[in-house]
C-alpha cells in the first residue's frame, strides 16, 4: 500500500505536466498547488516593471516580500525594488535595496548589462565595496 502513494503522486503530477498547457480551472489549481508563497506576486512586479508602470511593479513587490519569498526570489525582488528607487532619483533607498539584496546573497552580481546601466550600475557597485 505504501508504495501505491508515491504512484499516485506521481501519476497526479505526470498528468498535472501533461495539461500544463491547458487553461481549465483544474489544471490552474493544480500549479497553484506547486507554487511558492509570494510568486504570483513577483511575476507580477517583473511584468509591470517591464510594462513601466513602477508605482505597480514596486507594490508588487512589497507585496511578494510580504507573503514571504524564497531566499533566491527575495534578492530578485530587491534588485528591482533598487532599480526602481534609482530611476526614480532615490539613490539612498536604491542602495538600501541592494545591501539587502547582498546581505540575503554576498555573491549576488547583476548580469553585464545590468551592470553597465549609469543610473544603478555605480550605486550597486559602491553597496557591494561597502561590504567589504
Amino acid at each position: 500500500m505504501a508504495a501505491m502513494v508515491p504512484s499516485r503522486f506521481a501519476a497526479a503530477l505526470l498528468a498535472g505536466l501533461v495539461l500544463a498547457g491547458c487553461t481549465t480551472q483544474p489544471v490552474r489549481e493544480l500549479s497553484r498547488i506547486f507554487e511558492r508563497k509570494g510568486e504570483p506576486e513577483l511575476r507580477q512586479g517583473i511584468k509591470d516593471y517591464e510594462d513601466g508602470k513602477l508605482a505597480q511593479a514596486s507594490a508588487s513587490f512589497q507585496a511578494a516580500l510580504a507573503a514571504g519569498l524564497s531566499k533566491e526570489d527575495e534578492v530578485t525582488a530587491h534588485k528591482y525594488l533598487a532599480f526602481i528607487n534609482c530611476v526614480t532619483k532615490r539613490e539612498r533607498q536604491c542602495r538600501a535595496h541592494f545591501r539587502i539584496a547582498l546581505e540575503l546573497n554576498p555573491e549576488f552580481e547583476l548580469s553585464p548589462a545590468e551592470a553597465g546601466h549609469p543610473m544603478w550600475g555605480p550605486v550597486f557597485r559602491s553597496a557591494k565595496e561597502g561590504r567589504r
